[in-house]
C-alpha cells in the first residue's frame, strides 16, 4: 500500500487530515487545497490510517457504482470513524456516496447499489431536457447553521455533476443552489460531523478555500 504524507506547518499546530485514496479522487488538487487551508495532509490507501486522523476526506470523480465498489475496503472503517464523531467530508461523488442509493446505478441496469447510508437519501438525475453534466459556477444559498458554512452565503462554487442528493430529511440540507431547480449543494448528518459538498471546494477559489478552512477548524475542535 502506498502512503504519501505532506505537511505545511508543524504537525502539532494543525489538523491531521487523511484523504482516502480509493482510485477515483482528484487527490492532488484536494491535497493542495487542504494544505492551503492549514491542514497536515496524508493521502493514503490504507484503511487503518483513517482511525488516527482528526478528519477524513472522501473525494470522488466518476460513477456511483464504481465509487462504492472501490471504497468497499474502507466501508467499515468509514462507518466506525463517523460513529466516533470524527469529521468526515465527502466531495462531489464522495458526497453522493454518503447517501443510501443513487438512480445512476439503476439507469445503468446495475440494480440497487448501496452507499454508506451516513446521510439517508438518494441521488437523482437532473430532469429530461436539462443539460448534463451541470458544469460551472453557481451561487450558494445557506439554509441553516453549520460550521462548514461559516462566513459563506451568496458566494459562488464550481460544480460538475449529473446527479444531485435528495436527503430523506430536509434538515440534512445545509445549503442549496439553483440549476433550473433548487437542489442541495451541502448536506450533513444529524450529529453534524458527516457532511459533503456537491461542488468542488478545491476548484472554487476563495469560497472553496474558506470552506476548507472551516473544515480544518472543525477537525481541531
Amino acid at each position: 500500500m502506498s502512503t504519501q504524507r505532506t505537511r505545511t506547518r508543524a504537525e502539532e499546530e494543525t489538523a491531521s487530515v487523511v484523504v482516502v485514496d480509493y482510485g477515483l479522487g482528484n487527490l492532488r488538487s484536494v491535497t493542495r487545497g487542504l494544505e492551503r487551508a492549514g491542514a497536515s495532509v496524508e493521502v493514503s490507501d490504507d484503511p487503518e490510517a483513517l482511525r488516527s486522523a482528526e478528519g477524513v476526506v472522501l473525494p470522488g470523480v466518476g460513477a456511483f457504482r464504481e465509487g462504492v465498489e472501490n471504497a468497499g475496503p474502507y466501508r467499515e472503517v468509514l462507518l466506525d470513524v463517523a460513529e466516533s464523531g470524527t469529521p468526515v467530508f465527502g466531495i462531489c461523488l464522495g458526497m453522493q456516496m454518503l447517501l443510501t442509493t443513487s438512480e445512476e446505478a439503476e439507469r445503468a441496469g446495475e440494480g440497487d447499489v448501496r452507499g454508506l447510508d451516513l446521510i439517508p437519501g438518494t441521488n437523482v438525475r437532473f430532469a429530461e431536457g436539462q443539460k448534463v453534466p451541470h458544469m460551472g459556477w453557481n451561487e450558494l444559498d445557506v439554509k441553516r447553521d453549520h460550521p462548514l458554512v461559516e462566513g459563506i452565503d451568496g458566494d459562488y462554487a464550481y460544480f460538475v455533476h449529473s446527479y444531485y442528493a435528495v436527503p430523506d430529511d430536509e434538515d440534512a440540507i445545509v445549503a442549496t443552489t439553483d440549476y433550473e431547480k433548487e437542489f442541495p449543494a451541502i448536506v450533513a448528518n444529524d450529529a453534524g460531523n458527516v457532511f459533503g459538498t456537491q461542488f468542488h471546494p478545491e476548484k472554487s477559489g476563495e469560497t472553496g478555500l474558506q470552506i476548507l478552512r472551516n473544515f480544518v477548524d472543525v477537525c481541531t475542535e
